[in-house]
């Protein structure tokens, strides 16, 4: 298996040189792509359409995070270089506690895990970080 990235690894220069290196990567025999984590799923949508207008036909598996900190509005944008949707960003920036930010987090999860099923990704992979509670609590609401 090999990352794939819906919203561009930082250090490709464009869409374009991402999508030849990871073709490559499948050309050289990966079986399957884990993306980095993302937090709306038609950025999903549109990196599978992609992939495969370019020729890359294996499973593409979607890497999932739950929010779980206030603090991740600013760091995960700084450290993966993604984005986070507005009214995910905005229903945490709402927020009167942590314990809210992890319950916001985890039904926003939810909500997208459910979605992602819905429109057909092949297994969900996530990112707990070393914290896996939030992500047992989504696989009981989701399985």
């Amino acid at each position: 298996g090999v990352a794939g990235y819906p919203e561009k690894h930082f250090e490709a220069p464009n869409m374009k040189t991402d999508f030849s290196f990871l073709k490559k990567k499948v050309e050289l025999g990966a079986q399957f792509i884990v993306t980095q984590m993302f937090f709306d799923n038609s950025k999903y949508v549109e990196f599978v359409k992609m992939c495969r207008e370019n020729g890359i036909n294996v499973p593409i598996i979607p890497g999932l995070k739950p929010i779980t900190s206030s603090k991740q509005l600013i760091s995960l944008p700084k450290i993966f270089h993604i984005d986070l949707p507005e009214d995910l960003s905005e229903a945490v920036l709402k927020c009167k506690s942590e314990k809210e930010v992890r319950e916001v987090g985890i039904e926003h999860m939810i909500a997208q895990c459910k979605e992602l099923m819905k429109i057909g990704a092949p297994v969900l992979h996530f990112y707990t970080m070393s914290n896996p509670g939030p992500t047992k609590r989504i696989a009981e609401a989701i399985f």
